[in-house]
């Protein structure tokens, strides 16, 4: 695994949190998300396709290419 590059992504913040749960909250912010329309690039893990899975109604994925 040494020396290969992870595929990133990145993710736009597009629904607000209010009324989402406390996971989904933690989720995001473990994501680096933290305003309305703020996009972070992640590197696409097993960890982080979880964490996105399972917010993925409050953001949007975008492949980005290096």
């Amino acid at each position: 695994m040494e020396g290969e590059a992870m595929a990133k992504v990145k993710l736009t913040q597009i629904k607000s949190k209010s009324g989402a749960t406390k996971r989904q909250i933690a989720n995001l912010t473990s994501l680096g998300i933290h305003k309305m329309h703020q996009s972070v690039v992640v590197e696409l893990t097993p960890v982080t396709e979880g964490m996105i899975e399972r917010v993925s109604h409050l953001v949007t994925v975008e492949p980005v290419n290096e």
